[in-house]
């Protein structure tokens, strides 16, 4: 049976090439820490570990080398976000469409009293832009949204929520877990304070190493969520107020920021070329399975193909989504994920809640003739060919 791997939204496979070869250079033949270590393989990989910021830098249109902070992925970034700037008493904006490294956090700061506001979406998943500015002209000490949903994949107008709040003095926070690498973004451009991403996923990375990139204004307000040693001013039982030191407690991932380097290296060369496929993958699946549109399955999210990335969710109206996803993995070998993708107000929003959705989500690497058995596949699911 073929094998046809259509869970990007989770993790991109295959990585970019040479990313695993980078890494095991790293265990093999490096092995040693930065900051720790006074001699010359401790100073080369200090070398490459800058070169990487300076590599995620430049394609987001960050705000400076040392303001890019290594995490151990999303989740990571926007919990040192969201827990090191917010305080009791204090307002954050958010959406209906955020997933649950976003909402978790915010549960947890809301029981210690910060106020969560939420902006509205339609059922498309788009941000319902008109309505959501006078919640924001009232002020808030954060704003924090996904730049597009992991559930349907609807891109959100980033450029123009990032203008309201640069008017209105609020600091701006995007989740880029679905677009960095794979959907053009430039912080300063967009107006945004802080930005947080996966490596593995639309960076062709490996799992376990991400980041976070953000302005000085707001790196000076955050205060750090881990302390501990950086192999700077060694000499103070207090965190460095310089970065990346500042919110960069520990040993790094350094086996994964090898990998995220060769993967950086292989989109600095390919990266426009797959982002133009991948985006054309996307937009062929959507095509093929809106043919199939009936009163026993839907396709959920935007219409407007220039605010979607390659996340197509689906929804068996007369089946079950778990049994169907099962179905097209066991039968026709297409792997997908069902359920709520950890984003249960992303499906009330779009009316798939509680039965969730099957979620097909491309890569650069998927090909047309992939979309094509995808249809077909489904076809004979919705009709019991």
């Amino acid at each position: 049976m073929r094998k046809v791997y259509l869970d990007n939204g989770a993790t991109s496979y295959p990585k970019a090439p040479g990313v695993g070869e980078a890494m095991a250079h790293f265990i093999n033949d490096v092995g040693c820490n930065i900051g720790r270590g006074g001699y010359q393989a401790a100073y080369d990989a200090a070398a490459l570990v800058l070169e990487t910021r300076e590599q995620l830098n430049a394609m987001l249109g960050g705000f400076g080398a040392r303001n890019v902070i290594f995490t151990s992925g999303a989740t990571a970034s926007l919990n040192l976000l969201l827990k090191g700037l917010l305080r009791p008493g204090q307002r954050v904006l958010t959406t209906t469409m955020e997933h649950n490294a976003v909402l978790r956090p915010l549960t947890q700061l809301q029981r210690e009293g910060v106020e969560v506001v939420f902006l509205p979406c339609d059922e498309t998943g788009a941000l319902k832009l008109e309505a959501c500015e006078q919640l924001i002209a009232k002020g808030a000490d954060a704003l924090i949204m996904s730049h597009a949903s992991n559930v349907c994949g609807t891109i959100q107008p980033i450029a123009q929520v990032g203008e309201l709040c640069r008017a209105h003095g609020i600091p701006f926070l995007v989740d880029g877990a679905q677009t960095v690498g794979m959907v053009p973004v430039n912080m300063k451009e967009m107006h945004i304070d802080a930005l947080a991403f996966p490596g593995h996923k639309g960076l062709l990375g490996p799992q376990g190493i991400g980041g976070l990139i953000l302005s000085d204004e707001l790196a000076g307000r955050i205060t750090p969520l881990l302390a501990g040693g950086t192999g700077s001013v060694s000499h103070s039982l207090e965190m460095p107020e310089f970065l990346p030191d500042k919110l960069e407690a520990g040993t790094l991932n350094l086996p994964g920021i090898y990998g995220l380097h060769a993967a950086l290296s292989y989109l600095e060369q390919e990266g426009d070329k797959l982002r133009r496929h991948a985006h054309k993958v996307g937009l062929h699946l959507w095509a093929r399975l809106k043919e199939l549109e009936c009163d026993a399955f839907r396709v959920t999210g935007t219409d407007d193909l220039s605010r979607r990335t390659g996340v197509v969710s689906v929804d068996f109206l007369k089946g079950d989504n778990g049994e169907m996803a099962f179905r097209l993995e066991q039968e026709y070998g297409i792997a997908t994920r069902c359920g709520l993708h950890c984003a249960p107000t992303a499906h009330q929003t779009i009316g798939t809640y509680p039965q969730g959705t099957v979620r097909f989500s491309t890569g650069p690497f998927s090909t047309f003739e992939e979309m094509d058995y995808v249809q077909d596949a489904v076809w004979r699911l919705v009709t019991g060919g």
